[in-house]
């Protein structure tokens, strides 16, 4: 027997999903989040699923996991206490950044402070050029001084070193780290020039500040939570999920914990990309809504765009992550009356604990879940039985803000539910009209446990007429887990014009294409599951944004294209992202960026379908409208058979989520088993 494991912790539920190799049996559960330790709910899910899939822990041959310790960490700024060795004249560019600020019509709103304070900031003596040269040589003592200085501080357990140009010559930050690390071996470093070696100073010295800071939480997390799945599955190999779309050993998510900053939100994208295939669907939209935020995503012919810049908590992060826009709209978002009298919901959210009112958790405060209660559209249990809901208490909760108010109670909840959903339509219209893109021509495809309860209305919104629920859209995020491969993501800064001169790229492909191989090598890779696939990031000279353009497809050893090829790849990808392309400008490359790729073996999934009529499982009055309640069935969703067929009203239930299908869509069953819901305008 031969299982692979994906667990994502998110901040009401953890989730998993275990797929049998052979069979392609597929088994998912779900538990409640504990978020003052995410290990505790991993290894007590983990031994129900066990019990409820019917195998040992010694069957289990990967355990992928995604991880939200990175981000909660630093939305919390629960991390190390942070020094920074930077080069002289430099130690306040993390404060001063790019002198925007966070809200351009608040002039109140401050940045956020720097992770690390001013007098934690020590200078070197040092200086590389422009072209990679020597200005000011970095002697041994000042490598002594420094050291020194760093000591004198009280209470520093990590440390990233950020110097000027390093990511064109990396030896005098490689000599500061091997003396912080001889003299003290407890501290954790970071160097700019390996968490992310290419240029624009402010991003580098961010990502760096912002890994550092993160290692000691996230690397003891990471080793101690090693330890215990080797204990509980011996046999099985240890995969993070990185933001960029892909597994990484523990040991890298240790090193560079800034990588993990939106995993699981990003292993939902891969799990819909899967999902949507096998219902021939390659435009789609995802609605990702959680206990605490939407995460939206757009994918294109069956492909994400990444993004390499995005800013978290306030703080700026430049790598390459899956192009994902997050709100604080989820389903224990708080609602409440502003003091201008208006009703707000959000960003405030009851979390896993103490939950909405109608968990019966000790929650008081009204959310989007007991506004979805209320109004009936929520059944009386979740995860298959192991959770009971209380309308009374959803009800007691909406009350005081319904007479604050002065609304009914059902009026006040369609109220909560029309805020939240205007939140998550705005998120959609970010990644899709604001980037050139009709929602219209794409499929909406919700998961996360709440998903399902908001979409229809979502979709009639924008004016979408389709809409794809996957088999297990509360456990999506778990199931990308399972299917992704091994990735790594390689980058080099050549700043070159396009001309017939390509000696520099040349070297600069094969010093990226000699780091795939040693990863390749380090990571045990077969030579048959190689892939490497070429990115370059372009723009007219005298742009200050450059633009991603891929050259070619996934292949064992990429080469550049020809200039004339390399000016059509850019022109197009210009026109698709501005409208307009200029082909007499001067053009510039910036940076090759290189993905290298280990294919895994996933297997196919596999389910027991049912071929017999289903009955309805009970009937309630739920509201779709302030008109009044509607008597309306509520269906199992694991008891409809492929071709199934039903006009709304009706409650699709289901372990892991429940959908909502109103009296003007239609819902049908798919060959893939997913249900396509047409939403009638």
């Amino acid at each position: 027997m031969s299982w692979i494991v994906g667990v994502d912790v998110g901040g009401t539920f953890t989730d998993f999903s275990a797929r049998h190799v052979a069979s392609g049996r597929t088994v998912v559960h779900k538990r409640p989040s504990t978020p003052d330790d995410p290990s505790r709910a991993i290894l007590q899910g983990f031994t129900e699923l066990q019990e409820k899939a019917g195998f040992a822990g010694a069957d289990v041959e990967r355990f992928a996991h995604g991880t939200t310790v990175a981000t909660n960490a630093l939305l919390q700024r629960r991390g190390g206490e942070l020094a920074v060795i930077t080069t002289r004249g430099f130690r306040d560019m993390l404060e001063i950044g790019r002198q925007t600020r966070p809200k351009i019509y608040d002039l109140q709103e401050d940045a956020p402070p720097p992770l690390a304070a001013r007098h934690r900031r020590i200078e070197a003596h040092e200086r590389i050029a422009a072209d990679g040269g020597v200005v000011t040589a970095l002697t041994d003592q000042e490598i002594d001084a420094l050291v020194d200085r760093l000591d004198a501080l009280e209470g520093v357990d990590c440390c990233a070193v950020c110097l000027l140009f390093s990511f064109l010559n990396p030896e005098h930050e490689l000599r500061i780290a091997q003396a912080l690390r001889r003299r003290r071996p407890d501290l954790f470093v970071s160097v700019s020039s390996q968490v992310q070696p290419e240029f624009r100073e402010f991003e580098r010295f961010s990502t760096t500040a912002i890994n550092a800071f993160l290692q000691p939480q996230v690397s003891n997390y990471m080793t101690q939570l090693k330890t215990q799945i080797a204990e509980a599955a011996p046999n099985a190999s240890f995969g993070i999920f990185q933001s960029s779309g892909g597994l990484m050993s523990v040991e890298r998510a240790a090193a560079f914990p800034v990588r993990t900053a939106l995993s699981g939100p990003a292993a939902g994208a891969v799990g819909a990309i899967v999902s949507a295939a096998k219902s021939d669907i390659k435009d789609i939209i995802t609605l990702d809504i959680g206990g605490t935020s939407t995460d939206v995503c757009l994918i294109q012919d069956g492909r994400v765009a990444l993004a390499n810049v995005r800013d978290i908590a306030g703080f700026r992060i430049r790598l390459p992550m899956i192009d994902i826009h997050t709100v604080g709209a989820g389903g224990g978002s708080i609602a409440y009356v502003e003091v201008d009298g208006l009703l707000k919901v959000g960003p405030i959210s009851a979390g896993a604990v103490p939950g909405p009112a109608c968990y019966s958790r000790g929650g008081t405060e009204p959310t989007v879940s007991d506004a979805n209660m209320l109004l009936g559209r929520l059944p009386e249990s979740l995860v298959g039985g192991g959770m009971t809901l209380d309308r009374g208490k959803a009800i007691n909760a909406i009350a005081p803000l319904a007479e604050k108010l002065g609304l009914s109670a059902e009026e006040t909840a369609f109220g909560i539910l029309s805020i939240a959903a205007s939140n998550m339509v705005r998120a959609i219209r970010v990644v899709s009209v604001e980037r050139g893109h009709d929602p219209r021509d794409f499929t909406l495809m919700p998961f996360g446990g709440a998903g399902g309860l908001h979409v229809a209305d979502i979709a009639r919104e924008l004016g979408m007429k389709r809409v794809l629920v996957p088999q297990s859209p509360g456990i999506l995020c778990a199931e990308g887990l399972i299917v992704s491969d091994l990735q790594e993501n390689l980058v080099g800064t050549c700043r070159i014009r396009l001309s017939e001169e390509t000696a520099e790229l040349k070297a600069l492909l094969a010093d990226l294409h000699d780091r795939a191989e040693v990863w390749f090598n380090h990571e045990g890779v077969d030579e048959a599951e190689r892939r490497l696939r070429l990115g370059l990031d372009m723009r007219y000279v005298g742009q200050n944004h450059e633009l991603q353009v891929e050259a070619g497809s996934e292949c064992r050893a990429p080469r550049l294209p020809g200039l004339d090829q390399l000016k059509s790849l850019f022109f197009a990808t210009h026109e698709r992202a501005y409208g307009h392309h200029d082909p007499e400008a001067p053009i510039e490359i910036v940076n090759l960026r290189l993905r290298a790729t280990a294919k895994l073996v996933h297997g196919e999934s596999a389910a027991l379908l049912p071929t017999e009529a289903p009955q309805p499982i009970s009937h309630h009055d739920v509201w779709f409208d302030r008109d009044g309640p509607v008597n309306t069935p509520a269906f199992d969703r694991a008891k409809l058979p492929v071709g199934f067929a039903l006009q709304g009203p009706a409650i699709i239930t289901q372990i892991d989520a429940t959908t909502v299908v109103p009296p003007w869509a239609r819902l049908t069953v798919d060959e893939a088993c997913n249900i396509i819901m047409e939403i009638q305008q």
